[in-house]
C-alpha cells in the first residue's frame, strides 16, 4: 500500500465521519432480498417475485403519508403558490434530480394539454444536482456541496412565496439540502423528503439536524425500510418519493381544473397486483434473460422511446454508478467505452429530442474555475472543471443521428419502450422499424395494454399527469436492470458489489460492502478499497472498462 493511498484512507477514516452511512436503513441490506442472487439463480421469475416484496412496503407508507396533515399541506401551499403566480421547485441529486427534472415535465406537459392549466405551465421548476448533463450522466461529486446547491437555487432566483420541495433520499444530500437552506431564508416555503426515521438522521447527522429541525421546514418522512438492492435508492425510496411528491402534482392540477382528485393510493395497489401476475412477471424475466444474453455475447442494447423517455434516463444513467458500467458519452469521444444501454428517439434530432421531453431551454452548468474557486471546490475541481454545459449535453446523440457504435458487434439488440398512450404512436413504430433494421435483432417492451414481444399488462388509469403510467414505467425498469445485473453476476446477496466508488457516499458504502463481505473490519476494508482505486487508476488503458474497485479487493480476499 503506497503512502498516498494509506494517507486518504486514515483521512476518510478519521475526517469524513459524517458520510459514515451505515446506521441509515435505507444504506443497509434488507432481509427480505438477502439471498436475491440465490433467488435469480433458482430462476428469473423467483428473482422478480424476491424484488416486488420490497415495493410492498412502499404501499403502506404512502397509505399514512397521503393522508397525513404535512401531505396535506404541501398539496394546499403548492397550490396558493401556483395561483398566486409564484414557482414551486423540485430539487434532488441523483435519483432524486432525475425525478425533480421529471416531476417538472410531467407538469409542463399536462399544463400544455389541458387549458384551464396552460397558465400554470412556466411556474413549476426543478433542480439537478450538476444541472441537466446529470440527467444522462453521473457528476457524482457534486452532492457532496452545500454551496454548489445554494448557487443553483440562487440560479432560479427563488423568492419569498415561492415553494421549494426538497427530496433526498438518505434525507442527508448535503448539495440538496443546501438548496432547501437558501430558499427559506429567501422566505420560500420549504419542504424536506427523505426515507429514513426522521429521529434517526437528526440525532446522528447534524446537516440533517439542521433542516429537519428548522421550523420553516415541513418535514415527509417516507420511511419504508432498506432497498431491495442494499443502498441502491433508485429503487423504493425514488419510488416512494415518486409516488408522493407526483400525488402533491396529481391533487392541485385536478382542484385547478374542477376534477376528481385520483385515490393515488388505490390505484397504486392495483398497479402492484398487476405486476405481480404470473404473466407480468414472465414476460419481465423474458425480457432480463433477452438483455443478459445480449451483454454476454458483448453485444449493446439501445432503448428506444418517445414518450417516457424521461423515465428511462432516470434508470438507465443510475446504472453507471451501481454495476460498473460505461457511462453515455459526448458523440466525438471515440476512445471511452462504449455504454452498454443507451438512449435513443429515433423520430428527431437531439435538440428536438430535449425541447419536446424537457419543454423548456436546458438548465445547464455553465461554471468557470473562478465560480468552482468561490464555491469552495477541492482544488482537483477547481483545476479541472467538468464539461456539463449545454454544448456537452447536445453531444449525447439521443436522437436520429447516426451512431454505427450501437449495432457494430453483431449482437446488438434495438427495444422499443412504449406505454400505448401516445399521439404518436404509428410515427414512432415506422421509425423504429427502419432505425432496427441495423441490428441484430428488433424487440419491443410494451407497459401498459398492449401487445409486445415482451408485454407487461397493467392498466393506467386517466388522471392529469397519468402518475400510474410513470410509476409502472419506473417500477419495470428497476426490476428489469437490477436482475439482468443479478443474473451476470454483479450483486452479491443483494449488495451491488461491482459499485463505482466514485463520491464519498460510495465509498463508505464500498468500504462496508467488503467489511460484510471479506469479514474485515470497517479500517481495514477501507484501506484496501483506497489502494484497490489507485492500483485501478494507473493499470487501466486509456478506453477501457474500469475494474470495480470493490471486485478487485473481494477478488484478492
Amino acid at each position: 500500500m503506497s503512502a498516498t493511498s494509506q494517507a486518504q484512507a486514515r483521512e476518510f477514516i478519521t475526517k469524513e465521519t459524517q458520510f459514515h452511512l451505515g446506521f441509515l436503513p435505507t444504506e443497509q441490506s434488507n432481509p427480505q432480498t438477502r439471498n436475491l442472487d440465490k433467488e435469480f439463480a433458482r430462476s428469473t421469475v423467483d428473482g422478480i417475485a424476491n424484488l416486488q416484496l420490497v415495493d410492498r412496503n412502499v404501499l403502506d407508507m404512502a397509505r399514512k403519508v397521503l393522508k397525513s396533515a404535512q401531505f396535506e399541506k404541501m398539496v394546499a401551499d403548492g397550490l396558493e403558490t401556483l395561483k398566486n403566480g409564484q414557482k414551486i421547485v423540485f430539487s434532488g441529486c441523483g435519483a432524486t434530480g432525475r425525478l425533480s427534472i421529471l416531476l417538472e415535465g410531467m407538469w409542463r406537459e399536462t399544463a400544455e394539454k389541458y387549458a384551464p392549466l396552460n397558465q400554470y405551465a412556466d411556474q413549476v421548476f426543478s433542480i439537478m444536482t450538476g444541472g441537466d448533463f446529470a440527467l444522462v450522466r453521473s457528476v457524482e461529486f457534486f452532492e457532496d456541496y452545500l454551496e454548489f446547491g445554494r448557487e443553483q437555487l440562487r440560479a432560479l432566483n427563488i423568492g419569498k412565496d415561492d415553494m421549494i420541495v426538497a427530496i433526498t433520499e438518505g434525507g442527508e444530500t448535503s448539495s440538496v439540502l443546501g438548496t432547501l437552506e437558501e430558499a427559506v431564508n429567501r422566505g420560500a416555503k420549504g419542504f424536506l423528503l427523505f426515507n429514513n426515521p426522521a429521529d434517526l438522521l437528526a440525532e446522528r447527522i447534524e446537516r440533517s439536524a439542521r433542516a429537519i429541525n428548522d421550523p420553516r421546514v415541513t418535514v415527509l418522512d417516507l420511511y419504508c425500510g432498506p432497498m431491495g438492492l442494499a443502498g441502491s435508492t433508485r429503487m423504493q425510496a425514488t419510488s416512494s418519493e415518486q409516488l408522493i411528491a407526483g400525488a402533491a402534482l396529481e391533487y392541485i392540477a385536478a382542484n385547478l381544473m374542477g376534477t376528481p382528485v385520483p385515490d393515488v393510493a388505490a390505484d397504486f395497489e392495483k398497479l402492484l397486483n398487476e405486476l405481480e401476475s404470473p404473466a407480468s412477471r414472465k414476460a419481465m424475466a423474458d425480457y432480463i434473460d433477452f438483455e443478459a444474453e445480449t451483454y454476454r455475447k458483448h453485444g449493446r442494447i439501445t432503448y428506444c422511446a418517445d414518450d417516457c423517455l424521461l423515465d428511462i434516463f432516470t434508470d438507465t444513467t443510475e446504472r453507471s454508478p451501481t454495476f460498473m458500467l460505461p457511462p453515455f458519452r459526448p458523440s466525438d469521444d471515440l476512445s471511452a467505452p462504449v455504454p452498454w444501454a443507451f438512449v435513443k428517439n429515433p423520430l428527431f434530432d437531439t435538440a428536438t429530442v430535449w425541447n419536446r421531453n424537457m419543454r423548456r431551454p436546458l438548465r445547464c452548468l455553465e461554471w468557470t474555475k473562478e465560480d468552482y474557486i468561490r464555491l469552495g471546490a477541492a482544488e482537483k475541481i477547481q483545476n479541472n472543471p467538468p464539461k456539463i454545459g449545454s454544448a456537452n449535453l447536445l453531444k449525447i446523440a439521443i436522437g436520429n443521428e447516426e451512431s454505427p457504435e450501437r449495432y457494430a458487434t453483431g449482437n446488438d439488440g434495438a427495444v422499443l419502450i412504449e406505454t400505448g398512450i401516445a399521439d404518436n404512436r404509428n410515427e414512432l413504430e415506422k421509425a423504429f422499424s427502419l432505425y432496427a433494421q441495423k441490428f441484430a435483432c428488433g424487440k419491443r417492451l410494451f407497459i401498459g395494454c398492449g401487445q409486445g414481444d415482451f408485454t407487461v399488462e397493467c392498466t393506467i388509469p386517466d388522471s392529469p399527469l397519468r402518475l400510474i403510467r410513470h410509476m409502472a414505467v419506473k417500477l419495470v425498469l428497476n426490476n428489469i436492470s437490477t436482475g439482468t445485473m443479478v443474473v451476470l453476476g454483479r450483486v452479491t446477496g443483494n449488495w451491488m458489489s461491482w459499485v463505482d466508488c466514485t463520491n464519498k457516499k460510495l465509498m463508505d458504502r464500498g468500504t462496508r460492502l467488503v467489511a460484510e463481505i471479506g469479514n474485515l473490519s470497517y479500517e481495514e476494508s477501507c484501506e484496501k478499497l483506497f489502494e484497490a482505486l489507485e492500483i485501478i487508476a494507473s493499470t487501466t488503458p486509456p478506453g477501457a472498462e474500469k475494474q470495480s474497485a470493490v471486485q478487485y479487493v473481494l477478488e484478492r480476499l
